[in-house]
């Protein structure tokens, strides 16, 4: 299963050094992309739908750390 998610930022170079951390990021393989005006990070990654989703747990930590939040 595909799991898109999108994390909102303050400012643009804020989420670029998200997606930064996100391109050097051991955990899972994302694909990223950035939205409305570089102040959006989307993420996407393949899940296999058992159990509980690691990855989202460490997005949502790392994106926090960053002062960033999920948004639709």
């Amino acid at each position: 299963m595909t799991n898109d998610i999108r994390y909102r930022f303050a400012t643009a170079q804020i989420a670029y050094r998200f997606l930064n951390e996100l391109k050097h990021w051991s955990v899972a393989d994302v694909k990223t992309g950035l939205l409305d005006g570089g102040l959006v990070v989307k993420v996407r990654y393949q899940f296999d739908g058992k159990g509980f989703d690691y990855t989202l747990a460490e997005l949502d930590e790392m994106a926090a750390k960053h002062g960033g939040s999920e948004t639709t």
